[in-house]
């Protein structure tokens, strides 16, 4: 039998999630959670072989899958995203997540996925493996992201300038970096970008 746990906020999903798993007669759920910092614990305790974990999850899924992988090795994570783009998978895979498939995927399928992912094998929708070798690395530096990440939150020049003790001027600088390399027409392109590219 393959041991799995589910991580998943919304309770109805979550059941939903064990009940499909658990209609397959060589997976069994041994723990089901709704929140990132029970997942460590849980798979510590209970050493399933692979673990479903929801992007959207609380604590954040993917810093969830990187400390699974530092904490509990043997339990392989397999991604569950609403809304999935390139950039997010390429992320997945940096955390250490095995696999990666989307919410609308069949039953069947995540149940396929979970014995790869079990097997130390990857598992992802072949369109969303082939757009995330297509997409381009992120060519932002640090700063770039700093500076976009907090303009993501609607904040004007003057405020980005004071939380990162820069000037405004540098600030603009780093706006017209940001555009060049992006080929964004705007800030809120620069954003939409980044954010569809997985860079923030």
């Amino acid at each position: 039998m393959i041991r799995i746990l589910v991580a998943e906020h919304v309770p109805l999903v979550r059941r939903g999630l064990v009940a499909s798993l658990e209609a397959e007669l060589d997976l069994v759920v041994v723990a089901d959670v709704g929140s990132g910092e029970d997942v460590v614990p849980a798979a510590l305790t209970l050493r399933p072989d692979a673990a479903v974990i929801d992007l959207e999850l609380p604590g954040d899924g993917l810093a969830v899958t990187e400390r699974l992988h530092e904490k509990a090795p043997a339990c392989r994570a397999l991604i569950l995203a609403a809304q999935p783009n390139p950039g997010i998978v390429r992320r997945a895979f940096a955390a250490h997540a095995l696999g990666f498939l989307s919410l609308d995927v069949a039953p069947e399928q995540l149940a396929e996925g979970l014995r790869q992912v079990a097997a130390g094998r990857r598992a992802v929708e072949p369109d969303l493996a082939i757009a995330a070798l297509e997409s381009a690395s992120n060519p932002l530096t640090r700063r770039e992201l700093e500076v976009l990440r907090i303009a993501a939150r609607g904040a004007r020049s003057a405020e980005i300038a004071a939380a990162l003790f820069l000037s405004v001027g540098t600030v603009r600088n780093h706006f017209s970096r940001i555009m060049c390399k992006t080929g964004a027409r705007n800030r809120l392109d620069a954003v939409r970008i980044a954010s569809n590219s997985g860079w923030l």
